[in-house]
């Protein structure tokens, strides 16, 4: 096949559009579209002429608009990508053909846009100040902490009252003002020490015996509009068994096994459990500083988003919620609607990965060959995987763009060290924020 001449230029539509136009004479092109006559004589039937043997001038005349069409598209696309290829242009969502004119002599033009990463220049994301709430471990959730563990794993007896809330009742519940054996729920076991069961339950419980009724209110807030609708709905249940809750000891044997012998004791128990809410706490408090600093350093640069790579952004997105949402057995949810709520988060992350690419560009920060094989060889010795498939998957994959992204973070997190405040400070500000956003609201 002889080497097609082309004359191509790029033009610059916008910051974030592009559009490459070509030129090619129709001499150049005239065996491609040959060829496409040929492929296409193959499925042609026509009266007087078995399939594949119709002459190809009759082809013309009665398809060659269609088929010069359909091979104008072909040499165009493939074109296209081979200048993406030689002039190292970077699209970022699927280009669109805007243009294509075929003559015999004026040869085929066509015009191809795409969507590129607009450059930035950015910003403003040195020195900026974040708060990092520091949590402290109080006495009463390490008491929390250890009641649940021996709630779970607790045995039961029978008892014929209900002295404290460490009892188990089952009981059957109706309507207040329903008749005497219109039972809406029978059967049911409550935890009188559950800390979400209804306050009226667990209070009205007390001393009660089997056969003994329990009144209690619940109250269904909804909204109609703007406009907040409360409704009390008054319930007895009539208790059909009580037991009572037997805690086990903390002995060596229990603490070792719920610990995994990190803890032989109850002194020890309560330390582990300070421990767990200690890593708890700090990991929290880094995630609210990180999506802090990384919010403003994308309000520090905002910028026009290229629409196509946000919208195939936005229908991944849609996609994967749908999915799950069908393997948490809540079946089909409509697109219209999730696109409407996960818009917000598809615009955020768009952003930052464009800001943050602009800054690891501008602050040589970059993932090396080297990065690749120090993470393959931590990973070969946990997997068993060779090092060097490790770093031919990590090649393949979006492993590098997650490493870079990494990079960038601690980059940020270094030169934006945390304003530290107190936990229960920053809550009450939140809160405040929170408020004050509600009010706008209505």
């Amino acid at each position: 096949m002889r080497e097609v001449k082309l004359e191509s230029k790029v033009n610059a539509i916008s910051k974030v559009e592009h559009e490459v136009e070509v030129k090619l004479d129709y001499e150049e092109i005239k065996p491609e579209i040959e060829k496409a006559y040929e492929k296409e004589r193959k499925n042609i039937v026509m009266p007087g002429f078995r399939k594949g043997k119709v002459p190809i001038p009759m082809i013309k005349k009665f398809y060659g608009p269609e088929i010069e069409q359909r091979a104008s598209e072909n040499i165009a696309n493939t074109k296209f990508w081979e200048i993406v290829k030689d002039q190292n242009l970077k699209p970022i969502s699927t280009p669109k053909l805007t243009e294509l004119k075929l003559d015999k002599e004026s040869g085929l033009t066509f015009k191809i846009r795409y969507e590129v990463q607009p450059e930035l220049e950015v910003k403003d994301y040195k020195n900026i100040e974040v708060e990092k709430p520091i949590f402290k471990v109080k006495e009463e959730d390490i008491e929390k902490e250890l009641k649940a563990l021996l709630i779970s794993h607790a045995s039961f007896e029978k008892a014929e009252k209900v002295e404290n809330e460490d009892y188990r009742i089952t009981v059957d519940i109706k309507l207040a003002d329903s008749k005497e054996d219109d039972f809406i729920e029978k059967g049911t076991k409550l935890n009188l020490n559950d800390s979400k069961l209804n306050e009226e339950i667990k209070k009205n419980a007390l001393g009660k015996k089997v056969g003994d009724e329990i009144e209690f209110t619940i109250i269904d807030e909804h909204k109609h509009g703007e406009e907040t609708h409360k409704a009390e709905h008054k319930y007895i249940a009539i208790i059909r068994d009580i037991e009572k809750f037997i805690f086990p000891e903390l002995t060596e044997e229990f603490c070792k096994k719920v610990t995994k012998d990190k803890a032989t004791n109850e002194k020890e128990l309560r330390e582990f459990f300070k421990n767990n809410y200690e890593e708890y706490f700090e990991a929290e408090a880094d995630k609210i500083y990180t999506s802090e600093l990384l919010d403003k350093v994308v309000k520090n640069n905002d910028f026009e988003l290229p629409k196509e790579f946000l919208n195939n952004y936005l229908d991944e997105l849609v996609e994967r919620e749908q999915k799950k949402y069908e393997q948490q057995g809540y079946g089909k949810i409509g697109k219209d609607i999730l696109r409407i709520q996960l818009r917000p988060q598809a615009e955020w992350t768009t952003k930052w990965e464009i800001i943050m690419e602009n800054i690891a560009k501008k602050e040589n920060i970059e993932v090396t060959d080297e990065d690749l094989r120090k993470l393959a060889e931590e990973e070969a010795k946990k997997t068993g995987i060779s090092v060097e498939k490790l770093i031919k998957y990590y090649k393949d994959s979006n492993k590098k763009f997650e490493l870079l992204e990494k990079k960038v973070v601690d980059f940020l997190k270094e030169v934006n060290p945390p304003k530290e405040i107190d936990g229960e400070e920053w809550e009450k500000k939140q809160k405040a924020k929170n408020d004050e956003k509600k009010d706008e609201g209505k």
